[in-house]
This record gives C-alpha cells, sequence and structure tokens, in this order.
C-alpha cells in the first residue's frame, strides 16, 4: 500500500517598519515555514514521520513511535546544512534502537538503583533492565510507545504535539500518568520542547530526550568538540553508575567544563568515558538556565542547551559499539555525546537530591531548548 503523504506550507509575513520618516516604505520579509506528514509503520502499528523546516536552512524530523527527535540538520558556518545527529538510515529502524537515539527516556530517564523506589511507605519493584538496576522507563519504556500526535498551528514557528498515557502499574509505576511533549521549531534555529505530565496517584517523572550529538558532519568522532558545562558540581557514581549520594566540586578533577575543553582532553582521567550528572542547581527552581554548550572548530557549529531541570548528564557515547552504520558512517565508541537535562539519577532514593515526586493535582513542567548557531 502506497505511503500517504501531505505538505502543509506554513508561512509568517513581518513587516518591519521603518524608524525613519513617515514617507518611507516599509521593508517585507517572508519567512516561510514547512512541515510534511507521512504514514509509516512501527514493528506492524500506524505511525507518522514529521518533517519541520524553518526557512532558515534548519530541519527536524520527528516521528511518534516514542517521541523521537530522528534527525536535526543545521548549518555549517559556510552555510552548508549538515546531520548533527546519530540516527538511522530509515525510520523505522527505530523499533530496533537499543541506545535511545534521540528518543523520549521515561518515565524516569536514567538509573535507578535495584529498580527499587519507596513511597509513603510503600516499596515498587521496577523492571531491572540495566544490570541490576532500572534504567530510562524499563524494558519497554516510552521510547517504545505510540504517542497521539496532532500539528500545532502558530504564526512563528511550526511544531507537533506529542501524547501518551501510561496506565497505573506500567513498567512497574504507580499511577495513571499523562504525557505531553511539544517540539518546535522556530526561525532562529531554535527547538524547543515542552514537556508536562500529571497523574492521579503519587508517583516519580523524570522524562528527558536522550539525542546523540556530533557537529562534524559525521566526519569525526566528538573527542575534538570543545565542550562548556555550567555546573560546579557533580555527582560521583558507584558500581553500576549509581550515584553515591555525595554532590562533589569539579574544581580540578577531569569534571571541570566550567571553561571550554576539548572532550577528549581528560577523558581517560574517568576511566571509562563521561557517562555523569552535572549539579547545574542544587535546588530545583523550574527556571531555564544555560546548561552546556559545544563548539566544533571544524564546521563553525555551536550548540547550545537550555532546560529549567537541576542537572545534566553528559554522556559520551562510550557504549557505542560499532554495530550500527548509517550513511556509511559506522558508529563506534565516543562518535556522539548526550547532554541530558533531568532529575539526578536514583534520586527517589538519595533524599539530599531534588525530589522527582509528582502528586495528583500538579503537573511536571520540563522545557528544554536547543539553540544552534555558528562562529
Amino acid at each position: 500500500m502506497k505511503k500517504a503523504s501531505y505538505l502543509i506550507p506554513l508561512s509568517l509575513i513581518l513587516i518591519i517598519a521603518s524608524c525613519q520618516a513617515p514617507k518611507e516604505e516599509k521593508v517585507e520579509e517572508e519567512i516561510k515555514f514547512e512541515i510534511e506528514v507521512k504514514n509509516i509503520k512501527m514493528n506492524g502499528n500506524d505511525a507518522k514521520v514529521f518533517n519541520l523546516k524553518n526557512g532558515n536552512g534548519m530541519e527536524v524530523e520527528l516521528t511518534n513511535y516514542g517521541a523521537t527527535i530522528s534527525r536535526i540538520s543545521v548549518p555549517d558556518r559556510d552555510g552548508n546544512s549538515g546531520d548533527i545527529m546519530l540516527t538511522y538510515n530509515k525510520v523505522e529502524d527505530f523499533v530496533t534502537d537499543s541506545y535511545f537515539f534521540g528518543a523520549t527516556a521515561g518515565r524516569y530517564a536514567n538509573r535507578i538503583a535495584n529498580g527499587k523506589f519507596s513511597l509513603d511507605g510503600e516499596t515498587y519493584q521496577l523492571a531491572t533492565n540495566n544490570g541490576k538496576n532500572h534504567l530510562h522507563g524499563g524494558v519497554k519504556g516510552f521510547n517504545q510507545k505510540i504517542w497521539e500526535a496532532e500539528v500545532l498551528e502558530l504564526e512563528d514557528a511550526v511544531g507537533v504535539k506529542m501524547t501518551y498515557v501510561s496506565a497505573d502499574g506500567e513498567e512497574g509505576y504507580p499511577g495513571t500518568l499523562t504525557s505531553s511533549i511539544s517540539f518546535i521549531l522556530g526561525k532562529e534555529n531554535k527547538l524547543t520542547i515542552d514537556i508536562g505530565a500529571t497523574t492521579d496517584k503519587a508517583t516519580i517523572v523524570n522524562l528527558t530526550q536522550h539525542g546523540y550529538f556530533n557537529l562534524s558532519d559525521m566526519k569525526e568522532d566528538i573527542l575534538g568538540h570543545e565542550m562548556t558545562i555550567f555546573a560546579e558540581h557533580y555527582t560521583p557514581v558507584g558500581a553500576g553508575l549509581i550515584p553515591t549520594g555525595e554532590i562533589a566540586p569539579v574544581a580540578g578533577t577531569p569534571f571541570d567544563f566550567t571553561s571550554p575543553h576539548k572532550i577528549g582532553e581528560r577523558i581517560a582521567d574517568t576511566g571509562s568515558g563521561y557517562d555523569h550528572n552535572f549539579v547545574v542547581k542544587k535546588e530545583h527552581d523550574g527556571q531555564l538556565a544555560k546548561m552546556s554548550e559545544a563548539y566544533h572548530a571544524g564546521t563553525g557549529r555551536v550548540f547550545t542547551m537550555y532546560s529549567n531541570m537541576p542537572g545534566v548528564q553528559f554522556y559520551t557515547g562510550n557504549f557505542l559499539d560499532g554495530k550500527q552504520t548509517t550513511n556509511g558512517v559506522t558508529y563506534v565508541k565516543n562518535y556522539g555525546f548526550c547532554v541530558e537535562p533531568q532529575f539526578f539519577p536514583d534520586s527517589p532514593n538519595q533524599p539530599t537530591f531534588p525530589s522527582a515526586r509528582l502528586n495528583p493535582g500538579e503537573t511536571y513542567s520540563h522545557k528544554i531548548e536547543y539553540v544552534f548557531g555558528v562562529r
């Protein structure tokens, strides 16, 4: 059966009034937004692919399978657009994804020790899918669900809203959780990700975006990228990459990215690579803050990430094993990096960490901004 597709053109006319004498003519600049929607099959289920364009050289491809960002393309300093996320050869391949490429991780992104936590005196046992620990929502997390999706009608951007209802007890979590994610592409090469959730029973929530980035047009690994992380503390880890509970200063350690360092400069001193939570804020105030900035000298691309979460997981693709080749490029160790804004790993079992608890009547709110530029 032929795949259905249609094109929705969205345009915005910006009228810029002259500040000169009243007789000066007005200048008009047309900003064109487009979104193409295709129907596909994912593991036998109906799904959709959305291709967003902002008329400024940036494209974002999404699928409602896993609320996944399957591709981002942005210009380099010469105006040539190139893909800057690790992905698969076609969207249908995401059904076999074991790396969480571009995925929405949840209900709880990152690790929970022994897959256990307690709320109000009751202990909950989650799936243990990462050794003896729970990772990114379990055996079948949010990255493997089909989300309801709708195109957003916006005046100065183009976007898609996705919604998923997780039943009480799914993967062991309490409460029926209703989650929504809006992906909004603006004209200034900014992708805004607005995440919300409500519950009918006390639960824990920690949703994030798990994209792997490489700003080099996939021509080299990420060890030569310069990274800045706006955090003066991090959470050291023990066995299974579970935090010890300590919040330690980064000063004098290979985790100090308060000024730019090449990712590979001190990575050997970490042992197996970076896979650590950086503490941007010790308390969760819900305010948007600059978390990280990556720069690739060869292309001139700059990628800045903002979020209102207290922490960000910096991961350097340590488990990429060369089993995936996309567009002729084999993804080996350190071929992509992740910056995942979040509550701290294992926070349900760490009373000194900001709480990821969500109660009925409250709204979980997580905002992420990806901003791309050149220098």
